[in-house]
């Protein structure tokens, strides 16, 4: 049985094949992810403070007149009461 030319891959072979896929990896994750990843948490972290501001604000809306917040509260509820049916 003869071989077409092609010699068996040796373990050393592998390992360098591992040893570089696993650099790939590595550069990958440094150049592409790592920053993706910090945009994402810096667009999270922009969000959460404004959802902050809002509910503070809205909070704030609340304590200045309560009595229209609990007329707005009791139209929600009927509002949904009724879809919901």
């Amino acid at each position: 049985m003869a071989l077409s030319g092609k010699s068996i891959p040796r373990p050393e072979d592998a390992a360098e094949q591992i040893a570089k896929l696993r650099e790939q990896v590595e550069m990958l994750m440094r150049e592409r992810v790592g920053p993706a990843l910090a945009d994402v948490a810096d667009r999270a972290e922009t969000a959460m403070g404004a959802v902050k501001d809002q509910a503070e604000a809205f909070s704030g809306q609340v304590r200045d007149r309560p009595m229209v917040a609990v007329l707005v509260a009791i139209a929600v509820g009927f509002a949904l009461g009724r879809v919901l049916r």
